[in-house]
């Protein structure tokens, strides 16, 4: 178990860090160009109602939701088991 835990904490440090290399870059050359603006001007100008997005984004959002917490569940109940 003491493998999978120094397996896992290795992978998820070297993940966060590749992210972090190429999230910063990104948001500083956004920053610089002008896009910043183009980002706000095209949320002012977003639709406010439900469309064929919304639903889909909702509905997966709801499969997202439900899928964590019947894993947690499921989980749980391994645990109490033993």
């Amino acid at each position: 178990m003491t493998d999978l835990v120094k397996w896992w904490s290795r992978v998820t440090a070297a993940v966060t860090g590749a992210v972090l290399a190429l999230v910063i870059p990104a948001h500083a050359w956004a920053a610089s160009n002008g896009v910043a603006e183009l980002a706000v001007e095209a949320a002012r100008r977003r639709s406010r109602g439900f469309g064929a997005f919304g639903i889909f984004g909702l509905l997966c959002c709801l499969f997202v939701v439900a899928g964590v917490v019947l894993a947690i569940v499921l989980i749980s109940r391994n645990r109490k088991r033993r």
